[in-house]
Formats: structure tokens, sequence, C-alpha cells
């Protein structure tokens, strides 16, 4: 017998339909346990309506596999509906590859987590604050206060820079003192207000030495750790805070300087 594409053979027993009823039954317990492990699993990292659809995808497609596998036991040939099936299938795969790709590139954001919301982070040159991780894209507020979509899977292929990803953050000032100057001193100086700070790590400990001996000053270099959500106030409060210490205590920070001779000048002299 053939019926839309179904093809019918030979006689069915009780107990081929016992065996199809427990399948069944087997792949919708199946799939309610998936279902309420991944709700559990994503519950606070997606929306809740983003939630609902993924499950429902979940669910009823190992229902229809389920019922897929057991169709031969009823005597029911699917290859004419597969054949169908597997063209459109070619068709809509074609038509929706990045569709696909976001979504599963959504997937395994969720899952490696290399980005949380309210993370300051850096992705294809788009620098801001993680405002949503959905399944087909993520958000991102940039300092400047932009709305930025960007599709899942240029997320997950790309170098992402996450600034808040690390309990702490190390920075650096290159600090200019007069050859004049008391070098041992002003690291003294630069030392106590850098220790000073409540946000500066005691460990690591915060380092303070000549780095290098340059045309118009002898350069220090400061280098120290801070909270990573606090890293960038530190940075300019302390920076304000060294230059009027050492103003306080005489030790200038220097300008280039040069000496200019004048062709004149130097036919007069001979």
């Amino acid at each position: 017998m053939d019926l839309l594409g179904l093809k019918v053979y030979g006689d069915v027993t009780v107990a081929d339909v016992l065996v199809v009823v427990a399948v069944i039954l087997f792949a919708v317990i199946l799939a309610k346990v998936v279902t309420l492990n991944l709700r559990r699993a994503l519950a606070d990292k997606i929306k809740r309506d983003q939630l609902e659809l993924l499950t429902k995808i979940v669910y009823w497609s190992i229902v229809v596999i389920a019922l897929i596998s057991v169709a031969p036991i009823l005597g029911l040939n699917l290859s004419g509906l597969l054949v169908a099936g597997g063209i459109a299938g070619i068709v809509i795969g074609f038509a929706s590859q990045s569709v696909v790709s976001n979504l599963v590139s959504g997937l395994f954001l969720m899952i490696e987590k290399p980005v949380r919301l309210g993370d300051q982070v850096e992705i294809e040159g788009i620098s801001g604050f993680i405002e949503d991780i959905r399944i087909m894209s993520t958000i991102v507020r940039t300092y400047e206060g932009l709305y930025v979509r960007i599709p899942n899977e240029r997320v997950f292929t790309s170098n992402i820079v996450n600034y808040t990803g690390n309990v702490a953050r190390r920075f650096e000032y290159r600090i200019g003192i007069k050859y004049n100057d008391d070098v041992d001193k002003a690291m003294e100086i630069i030392r106590e207000v850098v220790e000073k700070h409540p946000f500066v790590l005691k460990h690591p400990k915060p380092d303070v030495f000549v780095e290098d001996l340059g045309d118009n000053a002898v350069i220090l270099s400061v280098r120290m750790w801070a909270p990573a959500t606090e890293w960038f106030g530190v940075r300019m409060k302390l920076l304000r805070d060294i230059k009027k210490k050492l103003e306080e205590n005489g030790i200038e920070i220097p300008f280039p300087q040069r000496v200019v001779w004048f062709a004149n000048e130097l036919e007069l002299k001979k």
C-alpha cells in the first residue's frame, strides 16, 4: 500500500507495536531529561524566551529521530519522504549556513565562557562592555555608549581580549627625572605613593627601578598590579599623585632640551 509517499509492507504484530511504544516513551523521557538539564545549565546565561526555543528544538529533535528509527518496525518505508526532505534540507542548509553557524557558535560560547556579562572586552576592534550573550549574537556596549551587535560566529572565531577576565591586571608608568636629581629619593617617593593606594596589590609587590638613561632624563619604570575592575581608576589617580608628590619634594620632570648653533656665530668665532 502506498499512502502519501509511505509504503507499508507485511503484517504488523502486537509485539511490534509494543516495541514502537516503548521506544517512543523512552525518547520522550530522554528528551525531558535532556531539556531539564539544559534549562538548569543555561538558566542564568540566556534569556527565557531564547531558552524556551532552544529546549523545544532539542526536545522535538529527539522525538522525531525516535519516530524515524521505529518506522521500519511498522513496515513504513520513508524513502520517498527522506529523499524529498533531503533535497529540501540541502536547499535550506545552503540558505541558512550563517544562521546555523551563529547558533552553534553561540552554544560553544555559553559552554566555553570566554566572556561573561559585564566583562570589558575588545572583539574585532570593538571595545566595551558585554551587555548580552544571545543564541545568535553578542551585544557590546562601547565606552561611548553605542549598541553593537556582533554575530556569534565572528565572536567565536576572532581573537577576544578580555580586560577583566582575570582578577588582577598589571600596568606601568615610565617617568623621567632630571640627571641632577636624587634617583634613590625619587624612587622612594614613588614607591611610597604607590604602596599607600588601597587598590594596589601587595602581592605581586610594586616595583620601581631605573629603566633607561635617556637623552634628557633618567627614565624610571613603575610597575604594579590592581584589581581588574578598578584598574583604570587606579591608573589615572596614581599618575597624578606621583607627579604632585615629586614636585612637592623638588624633583622635576624635565622637558626635551636642544642646543642650537647658528652658522653666523660659528663664523665669528673663527
